[in-house]
């Protein structure tokens, strides 16, 4: 089975063992009818066709629809003392130059906690974790009900050892979404490190409980695979926010080139008018990756 999950509809191609094809197009969302409209074209084509199960294969717009709404979980930034608004003043660009009304995008994350800590560039520790201010802080996060934290240290991409304490704090008063900035995104620079990971922690909440709806919705030996913004498969374990933003367009601009290939055309321009967003791409010859990309007014360095 291969599945397109959009914002309006849900495509699902069915393949079976003698080369057979067959399609199916459901409302994505259909209360009353059905609880999740992949799993509802599966039952159908099982249910008519027989045989079982082998192997799922979904692109989804599950984290880009998210993020085009705002729709993801409520984060807390825990970041380095006196960095609080780093992400905030970002790289100061201004897209257009001449505007007296500058109109900045809204921040995914919804409180801010500045952590007593800072290690130097070479590794030193300047100032060691203040576990108990940090679990204090942490613990009030936690009362006012945000319960997916992104953890962005200094330098913390090469030297983790704060971070990693920091996460086990966090993990201890119960926050069940912890996204580490050496862990999602190891980057150098503090602005697109700390964007990444903010990203992360905002949609893998709302893409971990789709994931785990559809898994739990298959056979247990189901080999379940999900399209990431780079082009490539990952486990639905593996399966993460920052890497879902460009699931579904990412699947399309792969299939619109395995499409082509029998005519032999290279040049190609790819048009993908959905019912929340629309997606145009271009090939000429090799896929093309970028490794920082602004969605939605969010800046995210991933490979897409």
């Amino acid at each position: 089975f291969a599945i397109d999950r959009g914002g309006t509809f849900t495509d699902v191609v069915a393949r079976a063992d003698d080369g057979a094809f067959r399609v199916e197009k459901l409302l994505s969302e259909n209360p009353g009818q059905y609880d999740d409209a992949a799993l509802e074209a599966i039952r159908r084509v099982l249910d008519e066709e027989g045989g079982a199960v082998a192997e799922v294969r979904m692109g989804t717009t599950v984290a880009t629809n998210a993020l085009l709404e705002r729709k993801g979980d409520r984060v807390a930034l825990a970041i380095t003392r006196g960095f609080g608004d780093a992400i905030r003043i970002g790289y100061q660009a201004r897209p257009d130059i001449f505007a007296r009304n500058i109109s900045l995008p809204t921040m995914l994350y919804e409180e801010v906690v500045e952590i007593a800590e800072r290690v130097g560039v070479d590794g030193e520790v300047l100032v060691a974790l203040d576990e108990t201010a940090a679990r204090d802080a942490l613990q009030r996060i936690r009362e006012q009900g945000i319960d997916a934290l992104a953890i962005v240290l200094m330098h913390g991409w090469r030297y983790a050892g704060h971070e990693m304490r920091l996460a086990e704090i966090a993990r201890e008063l119960g926050f069940s979404q912890l996204s580490v900035s050496h862990e999602v995104a190891p980057l150098i620079k503090l602005i697109g490190r700390g964007d990444t990971t903010i990203v992360d922690a905002y949609l893998s909440p709302v893409l971990r409980r789709y994931v785990d709806r559809v898994a739990a919705g298959l056979p247990g030996e189901t080999d379940l695979h999900f399209m990431q913004s780079n082009g490539g498969l990952a486990e639905a374990t593996a399966f993460r926010g920052k890497d879902a933003i460009l699931s579904g367009p990412a699947g399309g601009v792969v299939g619109m080139v395995a499409a082509s290939a029998p005519h032999g055309n290279e040049r190609l321009i790819g048009f993908d008018m959905g019912g929340t967003s629309t997606d145009v791409s271009h090939f000429a010859g090799q896929f093309e990756l970028s490794d920082e990309s602004v969605v939605a007014g969010v800046r995210i360095r991933a490979p897409m």
